[in-house]
């Protein structure tokens, strides 16, 4: 049986990116099947919900979801439920139970000059594990108060929501260089003084990891300061949406960079929603100038997270080193000396890769 693959291109440059991922997997030989589904700001427009009953029950019906762009401009009027961002993405991670959110940051070698920390600061390798279920972004009530003038959002976590992100960020840690820190505000924050009490209790459990905590805003200024100190950043869903982002930019472009979002994990294997971190670029959408190289390692996570297929994985790896290696860039990452590809001729440069 081959592996169900929902793919999910949705907006802006979301459909030129995802092409190239499945070129990609398409080019290692492994099996896989592809059935597309609408959504974000597309789906909209299409049926009148950015997340239609017919992509979810897909998405339930696969093995694992790959996922594009969503929202932009164009569907910033609608109320906040129907909003890409708000209407699909946070219904879709609680649907199909997605807490755990991998943020890998990687320095490649070949684009050393593009980050903004100059010299070897910028050659960095962790991993942000952020919870992605709870907290500010899905506590009730969210309302407006005293005629529109005042407006309440809750932060809740509960012990089991922390234990089970704990539990999966120490076993990430485990496969890398066993150094995790745990990011929190417990200096003031309720939620974050719980936080750092469940953290503490599951770092009894695992004393081969190395294990500090960290409050939010140094942590913020020590990523700029020092980023080579990290191994696996764990830290809550707000925070964690927030210094990705700042981890993602030392490697310097939001082209480059994958994610996971994963659910309970059976013999060492979770079901997964795949993407690049960066969002819909309308404004270079449909221009074959986006970066396809995040959506690709986006795939090569899935072949590892989900399908367990770690040796392909490492070869697309391989191919998208050796492919910048050999000079080629998209417009976000090109200098002087570099030959300019479009989206479709980066990909086919790492799909040949892989074939030879």
């Amino acid at each position: 049986m081959p592996h169900k693959i929902a793919v999910l291109a949705g907006d802006g440059i979301g459909p030129e990116v995802i092409a190239e991922a499945v070129k990609v997997l398409k080019a290692t030989g492994a099996d896989f099947s592809f059935e597309e589904a609408l959504i974000g700001g597309t789906a909209y427009d299409k049926t009148g919900h950015p997340l239609p009953q017919k992509t979810l029950d897909l998405c339930k019906e696969s093995d694992a979801v790959l996922l594009g762009a969503v929202g932009g401009p164009a569907w910033d009027h609608l109320e906040t439920k129907l909003r890409p961002e708000v209407g699909a993405l946070l219904p879709l991670r609680a649907e199909l139970q997605l807490f755990a959110n991998v943020r890998p940051a990687k320095t490649l070698p070949a684009l050393l000059l593009a980050s903004p920390l100059k010299g070897e600061r910028g050659l960095v390798d962790l991993v942000v594990v952020r919870e992605l279920t709870g907290g500010i972004y899905f506590g009730k009530p969210r309302e407006r108060r005293e005629n529109g003038t005042v407006a309440v959002d809750t932060c809740i976590y509960s012990k089991s929501e922390i234990e089970r992100i704990a539990q999966r960020a120490y076993e990430i840690a485990r496969h890398r260089r066993h150094n995790l820190v745990s990011v929190d505000k417990a200096n003031v924050l309720e939620t974050s003084r719980l936080w750092r009490e469940v953290v503490t209790d599951i770092a009894e459990q695992n004393h081969d990891v190395s294990t500090s905590h960290m409050l939010v805003d140094n942590c913020a200024m020590q990523l700029i300061r020092d980023p080579q100190q990290f191994d696996v950043i764990l830290t809550e869903n707000m925070f964690g949406d927030i210094l990705s982002d700042e981890a993602s930019m030392i490697t310097g472009s939001l082209g480059l960079l994958p994610s996971a979002s994963l659910s309970h994990h059976k013999d060492g294997k979770s079901f997964g929603l795949y993407e690049p971190v960066h969002g819909s670029a309308p404004d270079i959408a449909g221009q074959q100038r986006a970066n396809p190289i995040a959506a690709i390692l986006s795939a090569a996570m899935m072949l590892k997270y989900t399908f367990g297929e770690n040796d392909v994985a490492f070869r697309i790896d391989q191919a998208v080193d050796a492919v910048l290696e050999h000079g080629l860039r998209t417009a976000d990452i090109f200098e002087k000396g570099t030959r300019l590809a479009s989206t479709a001729e980066m990909g086919d440069a790492i799909a040949g890769k892989l074939a030879e």
